[in-house]
């Protein structure tokens, strides 16, 4: 479902905050990665957004945010997709034994 709501409270540090509207009595939890918006994904208390979301018990609220953007702007969905190993993260690991010395010790 998509509705119109107003940011409650946001948790910067936390990457989480509360969205309240008609549609969604006693708030909706929102995280992150659910806002779509370029760069830094945040959002400011009192801001008015749009947003869908679900039913599901999360954190002490009856729903949760899908998808969030601020109403006065389109939503900007990230188009990066990744496919195989990513370049981003490589690791490597090598294993060197001692040999015993000729005299029998090592």
């Amino acid at each position: 479902m998509t509705s119109r709501g107003e940011v409650r409270v946001w948790h910067a540090e936390e990457g989480w905050g509360v969205l309240d509207s008609a549609a969604t009595p006693g708030g909706c939890w929102m995280h992150f990665s659910a806002v779509l918006v370029p760069g830094y994904r945040e959002l400011d208390a009192g801001l008015t957004v749009e947003f869908t979301f679900e039913a599901a018990e999360q954190d002490g609220y009856a729903f949760r945010a899908v998808e969030v953007w601020p109403a006065d702007q389109a939503p900007v969905r990230s188009s990066v997709e990744v496919s195989g190993a990513s370049p981003a993260y490589h690791s490597t690991l090598t294993l060197a034994f001692d040999s015993e010395d000729e005299t029998g010790g090592s």
